[in-house]
């Protein structure tokens, strides 16, 4: 019995603000998520920080921008930007 790939994988999708564009092909997002205290239920701002895949160096400070899960492309490197 043959198992057929699944085209259609589950790839995450974030969306955020470019911080930083010094890098080549590559420019650093931050994602903004607020979240629960386990206890408390008291809802915060959590920040995280995620470089991402520019091959054409557009991607400018300030700018919202989308990112999509990719296969690893260096160390630290594991998402691509979107131009749509």
């Amino acid at each position: 019995m043959e198992k057929k790939a699944n085209n259609n994988s589950a790839k995450k999708f974030l969306e955020g603000v470019v911080v930083s564009g010094k890098m080549d092909k590559t420019a650093v997002v931050a994602v903004n998520i607020f979240k629960a205290h386990p206890k408390y239920l008291k809802r915060y701002l959590s920040t995280k920080k995620y470089k991402a895949h520019d091959p054409e160096n557009r991607a400018k400070v300030g700018e919202k921008v989308k990112i999509r899960e990719t296969r690893p492309m260096s160390k630290r490197k594991k998402w691509e930007i979107i131009y749509e």
